[in-house]
């Protein structure tokens, strides 16, 4: 009973996302590199579905990857990426959503799981892609080259800004909110969109 009480515990706390230093994390973004003209826009990858789509098709967009997972305590920010997508979506502006069980096994989903999830639990409409590896020497070619800029993500909902060329311009922690100044005041200025 000991065992399992200390069992849920930890996994209570699986989702906190390690502490570290802006140092640390700008002194990983130094070690990578990337050809400075290589788009996010010139890869294919796969939907939920297993159904292979150009990414070609989002360029002149300013698009957000995120790594999603439906059991960390970041995932109620489906619900703030979805009216993110939402309002600026007829700007201009798409969300990628790519499930990665990479942290904490928390996204252990079968692909139809995690759609329906996404969907019945916060209506998300953005598109959500196969699910991933997010770093290592098997990650998917999209967060390879989204590494380039600020490293791999260390959490889940880690964000990566895109520009409308398909250039990753910007990353953002797990704890920043689709709701965030910070956030909405990069998307808005990739967008070229006034701030309200």
């Amino acid at each position: 009973m000991r065992t399992f009480a200390l069992v849920v515990a930890v996994s209570l706390f699986a989702c906190k996302q390690p502490a570290r230093t802006d140092d640390a994390r700008h002194a990983s973004s130094s070690s990578a590199s990337a050809p400075a003209s290589a788009s996010v826009y010139d890869l294919t990858v796969h939907r939920l579905d297993g159904t292979p789509v150009a990414l070609s098709m989002y360029r002149g967009k300013v698009a957000l990857l995120v790594n999603v997972a439906s059991e960390c305590g970041y995932t109620p920010q489906y619900e703030g990426l979805e009216k993110l997508y939402e309002e600026l979506a007829p700007k201009g502006f798409v969300i990628l959503g790519f499930p990665s069980n990479d942290f904490g096994a928390q996204e252990p989903g079968s692909p139809e799981e995690i759609a329906a999830f996404a969907a019945s639990k916060y209506n998300v409409t953005f598109p959500l892609f196969a699910k991933v590896k997010t770093s290592g020497s098997d990650a998917s070619p999209v967060y390879a080259l989204a590494s380039s800029v600020d490293g791999p993500p260390k959490w889940n909902f880690h964000k990566y800004l895109v520009d409308r060329s398909g250039r990753v311009v910007r990353a953002f922690p797990s704890k920043v909110k689709p709701e965030g100044e910070e956030l909405r005041s990069a998307i808005k200025a990739a967008l070229d969109v006034a701030a309200n």
